[in-house]
């Protein structure tokens, strides 16, 4: 049997369930979810692999208009997830309307086939969900509509049959031991930045950004071989003085909170003893320069 393989983007607004979506995908919690727009930044890579298939999936930031460099770079990952992509998983939510926006035209421009997921119908009447599926059918003419909840895994599962008919005859991309292009500095500094989101309100999530600084692994002396303690050492981004005091909180109540919890969910994703610091560094208007955006991975 001839081997498939094939890059399959996932896009959509912001919110509308791409990342639990591409989590319950591939089987693994790679793209961190929170209830605020926009959590998502950058192109994250998922690889669903077997014997006779290999499936590499894209999780996306939410399409919108730029409105500073960060949000640009964000939008450039995503044109370069249409650019290379084989299938095109377009997800909405059962609520949102689309009548002439930046979302529509880069699908109706792109000749790649597309499948649309109507997300959240958990949510919704069957005759909201008819409506819907037909005003997609109307609009963009895809080669599927599925009707899903991916945070129940509703009707996800007949979806990776129908993505694996789409795709080419064509060798694997990546080792078949490989589950994303990400290192696990990147996925530690992502947890924190989760946790972040998931405590502050208002700016503050969306004027931070996380940088590991330091990353060493050391043995534990319980006696026990590969009983490792990783010590972390991590920088919070913020663009302002103020921002700086509402993040450490009084008495470093608040920054002590995320540093626990990141801290939990660390030694979960790596399966080790994890010592986290956290400082917190004032970099002014972050966000609009191009050269702090590079340093930290904007440069798509």
């Amino acid at each position: 049997m001839a081997h498939k393989a094939g890059f399959v983007s996932i896009i959509g607004k912001p919110n509308v369930g791409k990342s639990t979506l591409m989590n319950v995908l591939v089987g693994e919690r790679l793209s961190i979810i929170t209830p605020k727009a926009q959590t998502t930044r950058h192109r994250i890579l998922g690889i669903v692999n077997e014997e006779e298939y290999q499936i590499v999936f894209s999780d996306t930031p939410g399409i919108i208009k730029p409105k500073y460099s960060l949000q640009e770079s964000m939008m450039s990952f995503v044109n370069g997830s249409l650019t290379d992509a084989d299938v095109l998983l377009f997800v909405t939510d059962i609520n949102e309307t689309h009548d002439e926006d930046d979302v529509l035209d880069k699908l109706i421009k792109r000749d790649i086939p597309t499948i649309v997921l109507i997300n959240k119908i958990d949510t919704a009447l069957q005759e909201q969900v008819d409506e819907k599926i037909a005003y997609w059918q109307e609009k963009l003419n895809p080669v599927a509509i599925y009707a899903i909840s991916a945070l129940h895994k509703h009707n996800v599962d007949g979806l990776l049959e129908r993505v694996l008919e789409m795709l080419p005859e064509h060798p694997p991309y990546y080792d078949k031991e490989e589950l994303t292009d990400r290192s696990e500095r990147f996925f530690v500094s992502e947890i924190i930045r989760e946790k972040i989101f998931l405590n502050y309100q208002k700016e503050i999530p969306y004027s931070t950004e996380v940088i590991v600084k330091s990353f060493k692994e050391e043995e534990l002396r319980s006696g026990k071989e590969g009983d490792l303690m990783v010590r972390i050492s991590a920088e919070v981004v913020v663009e302002r003085d103020s921002q700086k005091n509402i993040l450490i909180g009084t008495g470093g109540k608040m920054l002590k909170k995320v540093g626990t919890e990141a801290r939990l969910e660390i030694e979960k994703f790596l399966g080790n003893k994890v010592f986290l610091e956290l400082f917190v560094k004032v970099i002014p208007d972050w966000r609009s320069k191009k050269n702090y955006l590079k340093s930290f991975g904007y440069d798509n």
